[in-house]
């Protein structure tokens, strides 16, 4: 069941991992955010450019559209080019957060995410008034 957002801030989670998407909700419901999701980098992009998105967290290993092309699918889209997104992977590797970075990621984040340090830059990256 959906949680009301408290802070008026949307994130899609785009994830082909049940549990995955699951946590990422769970985390940033609890911290006020509206939270969707999509299993692919194809229902990512669909979703994207039908919603109206303040964040976006994306996997990078997925079938149908991986999440290099879809975040570059994202960039040159006029109406999705300046939402934040973050990447998170299980790739450690620095070629990987390059290959991130290079399609516009805004930040590369490594499986498991931190739930306080996921917590913090999705509100750092939406505007939204961090607890003291």
């Amino acid at each position: 069941m959906t949680k009301p957002h408290v802070n008026g801030k949307r994130v899609l989670v785009v994830d082909d991992g049940m549990t995955t998407r699951l946590y990422y909700r769970d985390v940033l419901e609890t911290a006020g955010f509206g939270v969707e999701e999509a299993v692919n980098g194809v229902e990512g992009l669909e979703r994207a450019l039908m919603g109206d998105f303040d964040l976006l967290i994306v996997d990078v290993n997925m079938p149908k559209m991986d999440g290099y092309e879809m975040i570059a699918q994202v960039r040159v889209d006029p109406a999705l080019h300046e939402i934040p997104i973050i990447t998170i992977s299980t790739e450690a590797g620095e070629r990987d957060a390059n290959r991130a970075y290079a399609a516009g990621a805004n930040l590369y984040m490594v499986k498991p995410a931190d739930p306080a340090l996921l917590t913090e830059t999705a509100q750092m990256l939406t505007g939204v008034e961090m607890a003291r």
